[in-house]
């Protein structure tokens, strides 16, 4: 017998003929995957399951509300490459992970879901608070399952971390009854965890690539979601210089290849029609990295070009605007490299390019020092880019300001800004900015929200006060939902039904013992940013917000922006 099929026997042998609990096996089964914390809201079902947590390595987090705990595992999926794990019980406490699991699946983000439900072998209370999770589940999970015998869960945990952490990762989902959690089993043993690998592109593929690469008079690379998964940017960045080709990212892929690189024309914030844009419309062949067509398209495909190479883990979801001509499957940053070395050696004329980097440099930059107040989108991101260092971590919730953001903040260091392109939810920024705190506690972390999306989850403040957390949350204050209020004014629509009023924030951040400060004059956006960063702890920060300027910069001034460049 080899040495391997021992060790293989050997864990999956019971390790100790005495019985234990199936939230035991449930548990160690975690250990068994690294799993360092759970997120959750746990209920009367999951107690068994509490129990084990509480006498196991595993750190429970308990949240204020379960779209948080979700988008904290969420995150750190994102974050690490290893699925985050949240926990909830039946019903409610479930259907609160719905839009958590959407999140998950639709931005690539690794994450285990585990949730109670009544017992299903002897139940005494009939249908009350009882839904079929698991058919719910389903349809925005890779995989979706109950837990049937105790006698399984080893085999079903390992499989649901494969699933998840697998191209394309996403959320799955474990349903853990009642019954099934204090049942007792002498099946102890746990199933390896054994290495996995990426599959490479075929040679053939990346042959014709750098072929059509080759030949192509005006390449352009756009870097998608994709580009940024933990680990690929050394080696990605490495051939991206190797192959001198300009390129420009998705909101997404913002970060995956340093910022700062005289290759970098800017972020397409926008479907069309921006300055970016007139590089895209330029090329005769634009190389897809990474590019999920779950993000807003970054440029238009049509039946006069350009051609498309499409270079990802995955086959591309054919789209009426998306359609590649050639596709190179397997790990990203092989693949890139290996095109490299292919095409090394050509020739292009970037001039073009060049000029519309030029272009995008100066508008972007355009209003960084604007001194009206209340303050306007430029020099709200010019000065958070400023007291953020290359490695500080910025975390968008969703609304109006993201694309500012976008188009302006430049990135230095790979997934140090963390913003929803796909979902697009509120309400996820205040718990992805307390999940990069937890992970980088050396780090600047910042979190930006509208005053919109942050209340729909500020109850959490407290769960990041508990977890000695140190975090500045800027909340950008326009009484509305301004996003949609641009919209509206943009298709000619009355200003009806969008406006709101808001606490006293200053105030409210107090209440749950976290420090607040509102800004009453432009200049001292930097100096108070600086000083929450100086002290440890939870920082609110308000802001006034004039949205006056998306008519004139996004709606007037590209209208007037030439289609090609002199």
């Amino acid at each position: 017998m080899s040495g391997t099929l021992a060790a293989l026997e050997s864990a999956l042998i019971p390790a100790s003929p005495t019985p234990i609990k199936g939230s035991d096996v449930f548990v160690r089964a975690l250990e068994n995957e690294g799993v360092e914390y759970v997120f959750g809201v746990p209920g009367e079902e999951n107690l068994d399951l509490l129990e084990s947590l509480r006498t196991s390595s595993i750190r429970l987090v308990v949240t204020r509300h379960e779209q948080v705990a979700g988008f904290m595992a969420a995150t750190y999926g994102r974050l690490t490459g290893k699925s985050g794990v949240c926990l909830s019980t039946l019903g409610p406490g479930a259907a609160n992970l719905v839009t958590a699991a959407a999140y998950a699946s639709l931005g690539g983000m690794p994450m285990l879901m585990i949730t109670g439900q009544k017992p299903i072998r002897h139940s005494r209370q009939a249908r009350f608070q009882i839904i079929d999770t698991v058919a719910m589940m389903r349809p925005i999970t890779k995989s979706a399952r109950q837990v049937l015998d105790a006698r399984s869960i080893p085999t079903l945990v390992r499989e649901a971390f494969r699933v998840a952490q697998s191209e394309r990762p996403g959320p799955v989902h474990l349903e853990l009854p009642e019954d099934m959690a204090s049942q007792l089993t002498t099946f102890t043993g746990m199933i390896p965890v054994g290495a996995s690998f990426r599959p490479l592109a075929a040679e053939q593929a990346i042959q014709q690539a750098a072929q059509k690469i080759a030949t192509a008079r005006h390449p352009l690379i756009v870097l998608g979601a994709g580009a940024n998964r933990p680990g690929l940017a050394p080696g990605l960045s490495a051939a991206m210089h190797r192959m001198g080709i300009p390129f420009f990212n998705t909101q997404m892929g913002k970060g995956a290849v340093n910022g700062n690189s005289d290759l970098y024309l800017g972020t397409a914030a926008l479907s069309s029609d921006d300055y970016v844009h007139l590089a895209s419309d330029y090329a005769d062949l634009i190389i897809a990295v990474g590019h999920d067509t779950v993000e807003k398209p970054p440029f238009i495909m049509g039946p006069s070009g350009p051609e498309v190479i499409h270079v990802d883990f995955n086959p591309a979801d054919i789209d009426q605007i998306y359609f590649p001509h050639i596709e190179v499957i397997g790990d990203i940053a092989d693949s890139m490299t290996r095109i490299a070395v292919a095409v090394d050696g050509s020739r292009y004329d970037f001039a073009y390019y060049t000029r519309v980097q030029a272009l995008v440099r100066v508008r972007v930059a355009d209003g960084a020092n604007d001194p009206r107040y209340p303050l306007t989108p430029q020099r709200i991101v010019a000065d958070v880019r400023t007291v953020l260092p290359e490695d500080g971590i910025l975390c968008l919730d969703n609304g109006m300001y993201k694309i500012w953001f976008a188009r302006n903040y430049r990135t230095h260091v790979s997934n140090t800004i963390l913003l929803d392109n796909a979902l697009a939810t509120m309400g996820a920024g205040l718990p992805s900015g307390m999940m990069a705190a937890m992970l980088h506690r050396d780090k600047r972390v910042m979190v930006v929200c509208g005053d919109g999306g942050f209340m729909m989850n500020s109850q959490d403040l407290e769960t990041a006060i508990r977890l000695n957390l140190n975090l500045v949350v800027l909340i950008l204050e326009d009484h509305g939902y301004g996003m949609i209020r641009w919209k509206q004014q943009a298709e000619g629509f009355t200003d009806f039904g969008l406006a709101f009023k808001n606490p006293d924030f200053v105030q409210y951040a107090r209440a749950y013992g976290a420090n607040g400060r509102r800004i009453r004059a432009t200049e001292d956006l930097v100096p108070i940013l600086e000083a929450a960063f100086r002290r440890d702890g939870v920082h609110l920060v308000v802001v006034p917000i004039d949205y006056s300027e998306n008519q004139r910069v996004l709606i007037d001034e590209l209208k007037s922006s030439p289609a090609v460049l002199d």
